[in-house]
């Protein structure tokens, strides 16, 4: 089945990326419904909610996936039959996946005017947004250069390096613990998100609180690239952002006796270290992630269907 192998590929890193986790999620359910030969309205109703959660328990930190998941079956309760909710579900899915790539394209516009010709940026991990800023900013014929961290333990910056090179931007990688011997040179970090609070924190790949810290003290703007489903409803209920723990194994083998290994994914960033948000919708303050969470994505969806 399409959906348990999205999921098992978003649970081992064969999928990547908030925004890429989304729209597979969306397309995986959207699968789902088209593929569905029961006769059982309830039955169907049930067979997406439990895959919902299935995708949801793939990736417990990523709020992209859950908002997607909420925004596919947003309209199933209300299905008079089964080939309206297979309709409603196909028609959320494509909506969700097209506006989500055209979100990154918007945010590369909205960020490019924050770069400078001559600017050199700093960038960590592999964020589609970030890349689209940066890459939007070197075709408008801005003379810039890229520091691209390794992004340990998976290297995503490998990545990164790679699609920059490819677009013929300068660009050079170095060891995630060089941030803070490089920010002498840095005149802004730009830097993807993996979920938005409701009080401006930033989730994202472990090292960017190290980043932020590194910026705050050199006196170098921090912005962060995020769509607006990377936002986290939850979080005005006051419920905390789970910071996903992953195999050791990732980091390294064969150690020591007694030795332990902790491989957290993602950290936290306070609103204060962070300088702007560029969105699909503008560039905001973080203390607008608020706003943000109420009139993009709505009350509602802190009441709708629970797929955790």
């Amino acid at each position: 089945m399409k959906l348990i192998e999205t999921a098992n590929s978003i649970k081992t890193m064969g999928i990547r990326g908030a925004g890429l986790i989304a729209r597979s999620a969306a397309d995986a359910l959207k699968d789902l419904a088209e593929n569905y030969q029961g006769n059982s309205l309830n039955e169907f109703i049930d067979l997406l909610d439990q895959g919902g959660k299935t995708l949801v328990a793939s990736r417990p930190t990523a709020i992209s996936l859950w908002n997607a998941v909420q925004a596919t079956l947003k309209d199933a309760p209300r299905a008079e039959n089964i080939e309206d909710l297979r309709t409603k579900i196909v028609k959320n899915a494509d909506s969700f996946i097209l506006n989500s790539n055209k979100a990154v394209e918007i945010i590369g516009k909205i960020g490019a005017n924050r770069i400078k010709d001559g600017d050199t940026i700093l960038t960590h991990c592999n964020s589609k947004a970030a890349l689209s800023v940066i890459k939007t900013a070197f075709k408008q014929g801005k003379d810039i250069s890229v520091y691209a961290t390794e992004s340990r333990p998976w290297r995503q910056g490998l990545l990164t390096v790679k699609d920059l090179s490819d677009a013929g931007i300068p660009v050079t990688l170095i060891v995630d613990s060089a941030v803070r011997w490089i920010m002498k040179e840095i005149d802004l970090a730009v830097v993807g998100a993996d979920t938005v609070c409701s009080n401006g924190a930033l989730i994202n790949k472990i090292g960017t609180s190290q980043i932020a810290l590194a910026a705050h003290e050199a006196r170098v703007p921090l912005m962060v690239c995020a769509e607006s489903y990377k936002f986290s409803p939850k979080t005005i209920q006051g419920e905390m952002v789970e910071i996903e723990e992953r195999e050791t194994s990732e980091v390294a083998t064969n150690l020591p006796p007694g030795v332990k290994i902790r491989n957290p994914v993602f950290d936290s960033t306070p609103a204060e270290y962070i300088d702007s948000i560029a969105t699909e919708i503008g560039l905001i303050s973080p203390y607008a992630a608020y706003e943000v969470i109420v009139n993009k994505l709505g009350h509602e969806c802190l009441f709708e269907r629970e797929s955790d």
